[in-house]
């Protein structure tokens, strides 16, 4: 995994799988995570984000694209609860978080989602997340309030992991899904953006993968 960009050359599968731009509508899964400043995307700062678009290899199966993350500087105006520090971890004051403001965070997020999209000929991305509905408000209050004009994301569509590990494995909180399919899950490094959305993609994967896939059309 890393920051570098996915390529943007469509590359035609020679495999009798459908590809990533007719299995889910043209739409692009992107596996999301934030860390924030308390519960309100409206009021509570966003402080990390990380995305990971997802990839078809030479089976037909879905796997880990390339990740993209981004340190955030708390927004003007915007408020941070103390206790949620203490479960994240993050010290917005540390000389080497290196980050950045809210709309050059989005910016570096929304590239890589937009090179993806682009690769697999996909309309536009579609957010997967473990209780989505909370990554995405964080990301359009983000968009709102930093006036980004080029957001990938369906702006109120998702897809929950929540939901799917529950009707997958009988659970649905994280790290407990991520054992349920058979992955190891570091609680140290649990609450960093990047790790959970590592493990909320793989989590997504495997029940995806697990489901009988469509094929092309006779």
């Amino acid at each position: 995994m890393s920051d570098l960009d996915v390529p943007t050359t469509p590359v035609v599968a020679a495999t009798p799988h459908l590809p990533m731009s007719r299995r889910f509508r043209g739409f692009l899964p992107v596996v999301v995570d934030v860390e924030t400043g308390g519960f309100d995307a409206r009021r509570h700062a966003l402080l990390e984000i990380a995305a990971i678009p997802l990839d078809l290899d030479a089976d037909g199966q879905l796997v880990l694209g390339r990740s993209v993350h981004a340190h955030v500087e708390p927004a003007a105006g915007t408020q941070i609860d103390p206790q949620s520090l203490e479960v994240t971890g993050i010290d917005i004051h540390h000389p080497f978080r290196l980050a950045r403001s809210e709309h050059d965070a989005l910016e570096h997020i929304f590239t890589g989602v937009r090179a993806a999209v682009r690769h697999h000929q996909c309309q536009r991305a579609i957010l997967v997340g473990h209780n989505a509905h909370f990554d995405l408000g964080f990301v359009n209050a983000a968009v709102e309030r930093s006036g980004h004009k080029r957001n990938p994301f369906h702006p109120f569509s998702v897809f929950d992991t929540v939901t799917l590990a529950g009707v997958a494995y009988g659970q649905t909180v994280l790290a407990r899904a991520v054992q349920a399919a058979g992955f190891e899950w570091d609680q140290s490094q649990a609450h960093s953006a990047l790790y959970d959305t590592e493990q909320t993609a793989r989590l997504f994967c495997r029940i995806a993968n697990a489901w009988p896939a469509p094929t092309p059309a006779a």
